[in-house]
């Protein structure tokens, strides 16, 4: 954990912010897998992680913003908890390490949030998402479980947002440690990649790397040669030279901060032309809107920069044709580049956005785009000192968009269908990094993975 004054002025902040009322934060439960005792590993609700910081289930926290005072709701062990898991930390002990001084059985938790609904005294909570936290809130609030989202606190979730959005120092420290791990993953992955392996050799050895160095995975690892699936968890393939492998993984730090990084290289060690000539233009996506990047700056810029620059490439190879401002403008290369180029990234890996992606990554000035493929940008709004983002773009051909485009003749013309045809053997190529926005720019975040062709044949035949 950070030190307890980091907590403590978070949750003042928030409690500021919000003004008046109580704010009830929910941590997890253990999570069963087949039966009750054999569960999921656990995970912490990160909201309760960053205003609480205790990573243990059945655990809630309140602020009660009119008295200023923060509570710890929980239950001590008993015997038989210390024999199946050995002594534990006395809950007033665990309050402490996080700045909360007043403490209760959790059964107490009821008595505490009826008392305030009984008073007319608003309670604030953040949008649930697991079953268990949906039914405990009903039965708190004394709503059907279907009426719990019109409860949801929208000052809570922006007062949130624009908390969690701006890293601290303490929080870039555990990213830069989860980059540390993903930079070991994904280089034993780049000289793993010869013909003749299966995938799921490579993918159970990074993500083997990932609990050894780290705290286990930020999200399911996605390891592939059909990289045009964008999210393929599919690992049963094996390896052969001509295809491309794309590795879209990261780690957590021990605090649970996310790595999020993507190579693609090509099996074997050695691109060929026509796979060369599609990185580079990936490539220039990736590194050209990267060196754009400045507090004040639109996402949404960046990711029509890297859009256009998709466009013009494939321009020069024949693959669109006409005006490729208009061509993007019109959403034409999203055949291609399907989806946004990045999204914030913290204590989750989609950095909140189980608060909603539109309080995230939007605001007034900055509306989500009902187009296809711009629809999809996590993050449009603009950039802020602090924030950590990614900047991801992409290229691919996926048969069956393909085929349902060229049936409906759209785009005609900014898409050469004849020459796509042959490219529909292809696959995908993607290329993401993790980026701090500074004061007066960026910061590329972790040791350098390779990236460039050179870099990534390197190591590869290396």
């Amino acid at each position: 954990m950070f030190e307890a004054k980091v907590y403590s002025e978070r949750r003042r902040k928030l409690k500021n912010q919000v003004g008046t009322g109580l704010i009830l934060i929910p941590g997890n439960t253990e999570a069963a897998m087949n039966y009750p005792a054999n569960t999921y590993h656990f995970r912490q609700d990160s909201d309760f992680l960053y205003f609480f910081g205790l990573d243990h289930p059945d655990l809630a926290g309140v602020m009660d913003v009119d008295d200023d005072r923060d509570y710890l709701f929980g239950n001590d062990v008993d015997m038989d908890d210390i024999i199946w898991m050995g002594p534990q930390p006395a809950l007033k002990d665990r309050a402490h390490e996080v700045g909360v001084e007043q403490t209760a059985p959790y059964h107490k938790l009821d008595e505490k949030i009826r008392d305030a609904v009984s008073k007319g005294r608003k309670i604030h909570i953040l949008p649930p998402y697991r079953g268990k936290n949906i039914l405990k809130l009903s039965s708190l609030l004394g709503n059907d479980y279907v009426e719990i989202k019109e409860m949801i606190s929208e000052k809570l979730i922006r007062a949130t947002v624009k908390l969690r959005s701006v890293k601290e120092e303490v929080e870039i420290k555990e990213i830069e440690q989860a980059m540390d791990v993903a930079y070991k993953m994904h280089t034993t992955a780049m000289k793993m990649a010869k013909p003749g392996i299966i995938e799921n050799e490579i993918a159970g050895t990074i993500e083997g790397i990932a609990l050894v160095e780290g705290n286990g995975v930020s999200f399911p690892i996605i390891l592939t040669i059909n990289g045009q699936t964008l999210h393929n968890h599919y690992h049963g393939n094996t390896l052969s030279v001509g295809r491309m492998m794309v590795t879209d993984a990261g780690a957590e730090s021990a605090l649970h901060y996310a790595s999020d990084i993507t190579r693609t290289v090509p099996v074997g060690g050695k691109f060929n032309q026509r796979q060369k000539e599609i990185y580079e233009i990936v490539l220039k996506a990736n590194t050209e809107p990267i060196k754009s990047i400045k507090p004040g700056i639109t996402n949404k810029s960046l990711h029509l920069m890297a859009a256009e620059i998709i466009g013009s490439g494939l321009k020069d190879l024949g693959l669109m044709k006409g005006n490729i401002k208009e061509a993007v403008n019109q959403g034409a290369h999203a055949l291609f580049f399907p989806h946004g180029l990045g999204h914030m990234m913290g204590l989750d890996i989609h950095d909140m956005e189980g608060l909603g992606e539109d309080y995230v990554g939007y605001n007034e000035e900055v509306k989500r785009s009902d187009q296809f493929g711009l629809a999809f940008l996590r993050l449009g709004k603009k950039l802020e000192r602090g924030f950590v983002i990614t900047i991801e773009p992409g290229i691919y051909f996926i048969p069956a968009l393909i085929d349902q485009w060229k049936r409906e003749k759209k785009f005609m013309d900014f898409i050469n269908y004849d020459k796509v045809e042959t490219y529909k053997d292809f696959g995908g190529i993607r290329i993401e990094d993790d980026i701090l926005v500074t004061a007066t720019g960026y910061r590329v975040l972790g040791k350098p993975i390779p990236k460039t062709v050179e870099e990534v044949e390197g190591i590869i035949v290396g």
